[in-house]
C-alpha cells in the first residue's frame, strides 16, 4: 500500500467515525468534574476492603493483634477517600448522562458542592456498615466450610474459595445499591464476575449463611430474593422467563422478574429457574433441571 493510498484510508475512516450518526448512544462527552468512575480506583476500594474485613488474609500480611488498629485506621480512611471520589464520579456521570436535571437551578461549581456532599454521606454510611458486612460475610465463610468435606479450614475458604471473593464484592455492591449509588454497584460486580465466573447482580437480596460450590457460570438477576442457608451449585441460572413490554415493546424495567428461594433450599448444577416462582423453604432442586413454576416447601424435585 502507498503513504497516500494509506492516508486517503486513514482520512475515510476517520470521517466516518467521527459521524454523529455513527456514535449515537456510544459516546460520552467529557466535562470539567464530571470523570467516570475508574475501575483501578474500584479495585482498589476491593482491596482494602477485603484487607478489613478479613486482615491478614488481604491486605497488610505483617499485620498482629498490636497493629491492627493502626492498620485498621489507615485502611478506612484511604477507602473513605476512594469511595468519596468514586460515588461522586458516579453520581456526577448519572445525573449528566441521564440529563434529569435534578441540578438546573444551580450553577456549576453548586453542583458539583452538592455531588461532593452527597458522595460523603453516602461514604460515610457504607463504612459504618462494614462491621454488619464482616459479621455477614464470616456467615457465608461457615456455609462454604460446612458444605465442603475437601475444606481443611476457614483459613483456605477465605483465602483461595471463588464464592468468598464474589460475595465479598457482591456483598460491597450491595449495601452502595442500597445507598442508592449509581453505576459504581454493577461495575464492582462485573469485577468479580470476570475474577470469578460468577455473575451475581447487586440489587439481588442474599440472605445469611450462602455458598455456591465451584460457582463458575452461576447467574443471579436483579430481582432474586434469597433466604437463609442456601446452596447453589455451578451453572445454576436464577433468571427471568420473560420480559413484559409496554405500549411501544420496549422491556418494562424494574419489576420483580427473578425467583424467590426461601430458606434451607439446594439448587444443584446447571438447574435453570425462571421467573418470579417461589421455591420453598427445605426443597431441592435437581441438576439439569428447568423450573418455571412454584415448588412447594420440602418438595425434591429430579429429572424424570
Amino acid at each position: 500500500m502507498s503513504a497516500r493510498t494509506l492516508a486517503n484510508t486513514l482520512t475515510e475512516t476517520v470521517e466516518a467515525l467521527a459521524c454523529p450518526a455513527s456514535y449515537k448512544d456510544l459516546y460520552h462527552e467529557y466535562s470539567d468534574g464530571v470523570p467516570l468512575p475508574s475501575s483501578e480506583a474500584l479495585q482498589k476500594i476491593i482491596e482494602l476492603a477485603r484487607g478489613i474485613i478479613f486482615p491478614g488474609y488481604y491486605g497488610q500480611s505483617c499485620i498482629n493483634t498490636n497493629t491492627l488498629k493502626y492498620h485498621l485506621g489507615v485502611d478506612l480512611e484511604q477507602l473513605h477517600f476512594l469511595l468519596v471520589r468514586q460515588i461522586q464520579a458516579g453520581l456526577a456521570f448519572s445525573d449528566f448522562e441521564e440529563g434529569t436535571g435534578v441540578f438546573a437551578a444551580y450553577n456549576q461549581n453548586t453542583v458539583f458542592i452538592e455531588l461532593r456532599r452527597m458522595a460523603e454521606q453516602r461514604a460515610e454510611k457504607f463504612i459504618a456498615r462494614l462491621p454488619e458486612l464482616r459479621r455477614v460475610l464470616a456467615t457465608d465463610v461457615v456455609a462454604a466450610f460446612n458444605g465442603d468435606p475437601a475444606a481443611k479450614n476457614y483459613g483456605e475458604i477465605i483465602s483461595c474459595y471463588p464464592v468468598i471473593k464474589e460475595l465479598t464484592i457482591y456483598r460491597i455492591a450491595h449495601e452502595l445499591w442500597n445507598l442508592e449509588v449509581p453505576l459504581i454497584p454493577r461495575m464492582l460486580t462485573e469485577i468479580a464476575h470476570s475474577e470469578t465466573g460468577i455473575d451475581i447482580h447487586p440489587g439481588a437480596t442474599i440472605g445469611e449463611y450462602f455458598t455456591i460450590d465451584h460457582g463458575t457460570g452461576v447467574v443471579i438477576g436483579e430481582t432474586c430474593i434469597i433466604g437463609n442457608n442456601v446452596k447453589l451449585y455451578q451453572g445454576v441460572t436464577l433468571g427471568a422467563k420473560s420480559f413484559p413490554l409496554d405500549e411501544n415493546g420496549n422491556p418494562i424495567k424494574g419489576i420483580p422478574r427473578h425467583p424467590i428461594l426461601e430458606d434451607d433450599v439446594i439448587v444443584y448444577s446447571n438447574a435453570s429457574i425462571l421467573g418470579r416462582i417461589t421455591i420453598g423453604k427445605g426443597a431441592v432442586i435437581g441438576g439439569n433441571i428447568w423450573v418455571t413454576h412454584d415448588v412447594p416447601a420440602g418438595t425434591s424435585i429430579t429429572q424424570k
